[in-house]
């Protein structure tokens, strides 16, 4: 198994950025395709993004292409999420999340293992 856990959330300013790390332990994190995904107040988790095991193929929310950017690091275990641009609406808990697999996937319920989220507040 593997754990994940988040970091680099926090308040940002309508227009900003931010980075988002997911540190992987227990189990190298390029047996993984990794996603992140959020959950506003009142609503259902949705993808964001999603790499391959080689990060050399990634897939956005149409919300959030060409303003967030999914990466990997698998020699330091860790996947990243950069946000710019930043808008009200991406106001958020970000999970990540992976499963073992070889297809870029956007559905939540086919990743089996999830980080506990970190919060992402854009203020308007």
């Amino acid at each position: 198994q593997v754990q994940l856990v988040e970091s680099g959330g926090g308040l940002v300013q309508t227009g900003g950025s931010l980075s988002l790390s997911c540190a992987a332990s227990g189990r190298t994190v390029s047996s993984y395709v990794m996603g992140w995904f959020r959950q506003a107040p009142g609503k259902e988790r949705e993808f964001v993004a999603a790499i391959n095991r080689s990060g050399g193929t990634s897939y956005y929310a149409d919300a959030v292409k060409g303003r967030f950017t999914i990466s990997r690091d698998n020699a330091k275990n860790t996947v990243y999420l950069e946000m710019s641009s930043l808008k009200h609406e991406d106001t958020a808990v970000y999970y990540c999340a992976g499963y073992l697999g070889n297809v870029v996937i956007v559905t939540p319920s086919r990743y089996d293992y999830w980080g506990q989220g970190t919060q992402v507040t854009v203020s308007s």
